[in-house]
């Protein structure tokens, strides 16, 4: 089972999304990567950051900082924290399906112009079809996946609306998945998907998380919404707006009375130094 954690709010984003993946330690892994939207001080706008590593999650966490101080970003955050910024990112672990483990095969995987980056947990049974369409159009692979096909209908569909864009990519995709997306195009969205894996959304004060398991968040919020299959989320750092397929032209469906409170704490879902 992989893990997906993902935040949207005025906090450091690294912290969170690297404690968040320890917490999704036990689902079992062989590979990280995190996604983040940062700045770009030579270009005065924004980039899109992706750190990726075979190996353990403090393999990642070593690698990263140099990866970041030797990049373009020259930032340990991807914006400044404080009440008015916003910081997005996603993060991931993953357990090799399609593709042996290797940074390359890693999460998260990035559209051709690096605009767009995805998390996905499942499988995508048709990815093969997809992806000699898409390369007969024209896209340019990094990896073996079947995930990196998803980035690449959603560039494909991309057209100021990211939400749509996940919409109408996901009406093409046979198979499970939880998703996260993010998209400089889009940089104050987060969108969730879900058909046959489990995704939990976080509701804090000012900032919103998702993740693949309720302990990656719980040091965050108590406040939690399960989404349904075929459901589409866009997170906002103040408002979260939940689409199935077929609503997206019309308003978002409620969900007040989906918010659960989880009654354990963070402790409980830890192994206090044992091995287990």
């Amino acid at each position: 089972m992989c893990g997906i954690i993902g935040y949207i709010g005025p906090k450091e984003v690294i912290p969170i999304l690297i404690k968040g993946l320890w917490r999704l330690e036990y689902r079992g892994y062989d590979s990280a990567g995190i996604a983040m939207i940062a700045n770009q001080p030579d270009h005065n706008d924004e980039g899109l950051f992706i750190h990726k590593k075979k190996g353990k999650i403090r393999d990642l966490e070593a690698s990263l900082w140099p990866a970041i101080f030797n990049s373009r970003i020259l930032m340990l955050n991807s914006r400044p924290s404080g009440q008015n910024s916003l910081n997005i990112g996603i993060g991931h672990t993953r357990w090799a399906t399609h593709g042996k483990p290797s940074d390359q095969n890693a999460h998260p995987h990035e559209d051709c112009y690096g605009k767009i980056a995805v998390v996905h947990n499942g499988i995508i049974e048709n990815y093969v079809h997809l992806k000699k369409k898409l390369l007969s159009e024209g896209h340019h692979f990094t990896s073996e996946t079947d995930t990196e096909v998803i980035a690449h209908l959603i560039e494909k569909r991309l057209n100021g609306d990211l939400t749509k864009a996940v919409i109408d990519a996901l009406r093409e995709v046979e198979g499970s998945y939880a998703l996260g997306v993010i998209s400089l195009e889009d940089p104050e969205q987060l969108i969730a998907a879900r058909k046959g894996s489990p995704l939990v959304l976080g509701c804090g004060e000012g900032e919103n998380f998702l993740a693949s398991d309720v302990p990656a968040i719980l040091p965050h919020t108590k406040k939690v919404i399960y989404l349904d299959d075929d459901e589409v989320a866009t997170i906002y750092s103040q408002k979260v707006e939940i689409f199935s397929p077929d609503s997206l032209r019309s308003a978002p469906r409620s969900f007040g009375s989906r918010i659960h409170h989880v009654a354990w704490d963070a402790s409980m879902a830890e192994r206090g130094g044992y091995k287990h």
